[in-house]
Formats: C-alpha cells, sequence, structure tokens
C-alpha cells in the first residue's frame, strides 16, 4: 500500500507505481508516440453519498484506486497460530480511455498475500500484478468477484472465497460474515487528512469466521479462525503532506470491533486520524481524531532493508486503552515487483490493563521513507 522504496529511488504511492512497472507494450497500446495520455475524470468521494449492499461490496472502476483487504488469525490442525493477508488492489491509471486497444491498461489489478509463521521466522509471501481484460483478469461490479489467474475472492450469499495458490504456499478458505457491515467516517466516507477532498469510501466485516486449509512447502493442514475484511475506494486517499500511515483492525474478544488509523506528518505528528468502534451489543461509535493516539513502545529494524518499524505499540481509541504485541516482529512485506512498496502488515494481540482483549492486524507504512504523491 505504500510506494517505491528501494536504495536511491524515491518512493510513489500504490496507485501510481503500476506505470512504471507495466510492460513497455501495456503502455505502447495505450499512449500514442508523442503524445501524453489524457487524465481520466476520476469520481469524487462525496459526504452524504450511501453505501448500498450489494453493489458496494463490488468494484468502483469510475475511481483511482480500490482494495479489498482481508487480515485474520488461523489455528492449524496442528495448533499452530497463523498470520494471514489477502488483499486485492484496483487502480485506473492515467491513460488515454478514447484508445481502442483492447490492450490499454484502463484497469489494472494487484494482488499480494502472505502467511505469518513464527516457527519459519519471517513471512510466507507473494504478489501478482496484471492488466484487467479479456476474461483472465477481473474486478466485478456489483458484487465482489476479483480474479487474477488462479488468486480469487468472491463473494456469494453469506460467505467469500479466498484462493491463493502461490509457488511456495497456498491459501483455501470459507471466510463466513458473522455481523453486518461496520460502516467508517461518518456513514462510509473516511477522512483521511484536513482537505475533505482526502477521503474515502470505507466498511469493514470484521469477525469473519474462517475455515478452510493452509499449505506451507510440502505440509497441508485444515485451518479455522477468525479474519477482518476492508474495502475501500478513493480518487485521493492522501494530501500532499503525508508520509505515512498506522491502522489497526481488532476483532475484541468480547465480539466487538475496533478500527483506528493516524496519518503522519513529514515530523511524525499526526495530520489526521480516524477510528470506529462498535461495541459487544451492537452499537457503533465514530471515533473524533483528538480523541486517538498511537504512541510506539518498542522498534525493530529490517536485516534486509534497514528500516525500523514500531513494532509494539500503546494505542488509544476513545474511551479504549489498548497495547499492541505482534506475533512476531519480521512481519516486513517486500512488494517491489508489484507495487514497489516495502511496509509492514503483521498479526497482533491486542491486551487492555494486562488481559487479552483481542487480536487482529497492524500496518505500518512510509517508514523506509515518506510517501510522494505526484
Amino acid at each position: 500500500m505504500i510506494g517505491l522504496n528501494t536504495q536511491g529511488t524515491r518512493p510513489r504511492p500504490l496507485w501510481l507505481a503500476p506505470l512504471y512497472l507495466l510492460p513497455l507494450a501495456m503502455l505502447a497500446a495505450a499512449v500514442p508516440p508523442g503524445a501524453p495520455p489524457a487524465a481520466p475524470a476520476y469520481a469524487p468521494v462525496t459526504p452524504g453519498h450511501s453505501i448500498e449492499f450489494p453493489a458496494d461490496y463490488g468494484s468502483h472502476p469510475d475511481f483511482r484506486t480500490e482494495w479489498w483487504y482481508v487480515t485474520g488469525w488461523l489455528t492449524t490442525g496442528s495448533g499452530e497460530a497463523l498470520g494471514f493477508q489477502i488483499t486485492f488492489f484496483r487502480t485506473r491509471p492515467p491513460v488515454d480511455e478514447d484508445n481502442p486497444s483492447a490492450f490499454a491498461p484502463r484497469q489494472i489489478l494487484i494482488a499480494h498475500a502472505a502467511i505469518s509463521d513464527r516457527q519459519r521466522g519471517a513471512l510466507w509471501q507473494a504478489q501478482r500484478i496484471r492488466r484487467a481484460g479479456l476474461g483472465l483478469v477481473q474486478a466485478a461490479v456489483g458484487d465482489t468477484d476479483v480474479s487474477m489467474d488462479r488468486w480469487i475472492l468472491r463473494r456469494g450469499g453469506n460467505a467469500y472465497v479466498a484462493s491463493i495458490d502461490a509457488e511456495d504456499f497456498s491459501l483455501q478458505l470459507e471466510l463466513r460474515a458473522t455481523q453486518p457491515p461496520l460502516l467508517n467516517g461518518i456513514e462510509g466516507v473516511s477522512r483521511k487528512g484536513p482537505r475533505p477532498e482526502s477521503a474515502s469510501y470505507y466498511y469493514s466485516l470484521p469477525h469473519l469466521a474462517v475455515r478452510g486449509s493452509v499449505a506451507r512447502g510440502s505440509r497441508t493442514e485444515s485451518a479455522s479462525g477468525e479474519a477482518w475484511l476492508d474495502h475501500e475506494w478513493s480518487s485521493e486517499y492522501l494530501d500532499s503532506e503525508a508520509v505515512g500511515w498506522d491502522w489497526i483492525g481488532i476483532n475484541l474478544a468480547d465480539g466487538g470491533a475496533l478500527m483506528a488509523f493516524r496519518i503522519r506528518g513529514a515530523r511524525g505528528e499526526s495530520r489526521w486520524a480516524g477510528g470506529t468502534w462498535r461495541d459487544a451489543q451492537g452499537h457503533t461509535q465514530s471515533v473524533d481524531p483528538a480523541d486517538i493516539a498511537f504512541v510506539p513502545t518498542r522498534s525493530w529494524q529490517s536485516p534486509r532493508t534497514g528500516i525500523a518499524y514500531p513494532v509494539q505499540w500503546h494505542v488509544r481509541v476513545g474511551p479504549r486503552e489498548l497495547d499492541l504485541e505482534p506475533l512476531m516482529d519480521d512481519q516486513e512485506n517486500d512488494t517491489r515487483l508489484s507495487t514497489g512498496a516495502i511496509y509492514w502488515e503483521g498479526a497482533v494481540r491486542a491486551y487492555e490493563a494486562h488481559h487479552l482483549a483481542g487480536r487482529g492486524y497492524l500496518e505500518l507504512t512510509g517508514y523506509g521513507e515518506p510517501l510522494k504523491l505526484r
């Protein structure tokens, strides 16, 4: 979800990175020689717009960027605890949309998958990037149906099917909804900065009941657990002063759910923050930026990239105060072959007054170099 982070190279945001990574033939089909592409008119996020289901489970191709983000905890048949991430991104690059070629990259799909394996000490991870089209790669409108080769996330009835077949691991999961969607922000419009234009449409599905199988190397096991799904779409996600963000999605042990994020500025200050808390009785509260605090308590430095990530936190979201501890420190996700990004995305336990209060995921972006929006 972050930008390029390689030696001597400036970072670029996710939704621009594919333009630097697409095969030259795809770009040639989209842009006539000597002519810059005509920027498409991206759809805006509009306060007061109502999110409607099932239509908004599907893709929104008029917007610049979109993602379906599934994170969760699994327990294998042998009793091992694993974290997992499955993410599908859709981006609408600024190409000439009047180009009649069927090969013009009007929509690009990117996928990331990872398993947090404490015994291994590092992630199993894989990534894909493809041009949408020809019936082979798609993000369907009307309901969740995203597919790329043998990687699939599809909703049917009250459940999702997720299938990831990577080179050295796989995930074959059913994720069944146990709660209604959680609308974040104000009725699903989530501000990301001081300007109202910096916003997304955003809902979550916490407490998804998961069952299926997980394979690592030559070993395949049954697995069950609980997951969290985020779906966001936007055309102007961050303002130009933002350098990264910190985000948590926690399935609380009492049946409640807690989402919170902060957008960081160049000095590490919080430029904006947001959060949503649903209690065990189903009452939902949107939390103001002033009532959210992320305080790092311990860092870990990657031996591969040298990036230092604050992997342990004290987080205040309204009346709740949580201490986050990672399943393992090394949950750095290197996706330079698709988005150009290196970020930390990992399974965490949440403690409240030293008692286990829930489990979920923590995402840390922009710690190697700041995001630069072009």
